[in-house]
C-alpha cells in the first residue's frame, strides 16, 4: 500500500504480511513516507519508480535473498542506506550483510522501538556525511570539521551539546522544532532525560549568541517549540 510521503521515504521488504503491516503502520506513526513490497523483484522496481531514502530489507525472500538484491541496487547506482532484516543471529550473515553494502542489521524479533531508533541514527549519519562542512545562517557560521562557530565574525566558544544543537536549529532554519525533535536528534534517542534540558540549553545559547547580534535568533513559539530565524525581524 502507498502513501504520499511525509518524511524520508521509507521501502518495507518482507515476504510476512503481518511484519510488513506492523512496520507500515509504525512508520506512518512516526513520521515516515513508506512503501512496503513482498520479494526482490518488486524491490527492484520499486527503487526504480522511487528511489526510497532507506530500505528495510528482509534477507530471506522468496525469489532472491536479500544480499543478492543488494548487490543489484548497489551495482545500479543506488547509494541510499540499507538496514537488514533477518530470523537469522549469525555473525557470517551480519558480515556478508555489510560486506555487499548493507548499512546496519537488526535481528527478528525486533522492537519498534528500536527499528525506528536504528532508521533515525542512520538516516542522521548519512545526511551529515553528505553535508557541506560549513552552515551558513543569517550571521552565525558553524564548521562541523573544525567545530568552529562565529557570530557576526566573532568566535564562540560552544560545549559539544550546545554545537549539536546549534547545528540542530541551524539545518532547520525557520522550522519550528518541538522539544522532543530536539531531544531525539540531540540528545539521541537512548537519552532518558525530560524536555527541560532543553530550555536549559537554549537558554545557554542565546547568553553566548545574543550579544553578538541585534535580536535575538532563536525564538520561543509557545506550545509548540523553538525555531532559528535567519530575520528576525
Amino acid at each position: 500500500m502507498n502513501t504520499q510521503p511525509k518524511g524520508p521515504r521509507i521501502l518495507i521488504v518482507d515476504d510476512e504480511p503481518s511484519i510488513r503491516e506492523l512496520l507500515s503502520t509504525s512508520l506512518r506513526f512516526a513520521g515516515f513516507g513508506v512503501r512496503a513490497v513482498s520479494n526482490g523483484a518488486q524491490t527492484i522496481s520499486a527503487v526504480l519508480e522511487e528511489e526510497p531514502d532507506l530500505i528495510i530489507l528482509d534477507v530471506m525472500l522468496p525469489d532472491m535473498n536479500g544480499f543478492s538484491v543488494t548487490k543489484r541496487l548497489r551495482s545500479a547506482g543506488y547509494t541510499a542506506p540499507i538496514l537488514f532484516l533477518t530470523a537469522k543471529d549469525d555473525v557470517e550473515d551480519k558480515v556478508q550483510g555489510l560486506t555487499v553494502g548493507g548499512d546496519d542489521y537488526v535481528t527478528k524479533p525486533f522492537s519498534l522501538d528500536e527499528i525506528i531508533a536504528r532508521i533515525k541514527a542512520i538516516l542522521r549519519r548519512t545526511t551529515q556525511e553528505n553535508e557541506d562542512a560549513v552552515i551558513a545562517v543569517g550571521p552565525i557560521v558553524l564548521d562541523q570539521d573544525t567545530h568552529e562557530v562565529t557570530v557576526s565574525d566573532a568566535q564562540v566558544e560552544l560545549s559539544p551539546t550546545e554545537f549539536k544543537l546549534l547545528r540542530y536549529l541551524m539545518q532547520n532554519a525557520n522550522r519550528v522544532l518541538s522539544k522532543s525533535q530536539i531531544l531525539d536528534h540531540v540528545w539521541e534517542y537512548d537519552f532518558n532525560g525530560d524536555a527541560g534540558i532543553v530550555e536549559s540549553y537554549i537558554s545557554y545559547l542565546r547568553r553566548k549568541l545574543d550579544p553578538l547580534t541585534e535580536e535575538s535568533l532563536i525564538q520561543t513559539k509557545r506550545g509548540f517549540g523553538y525555531m532559528l530565524k535567519t530575520d528576525a525581524k
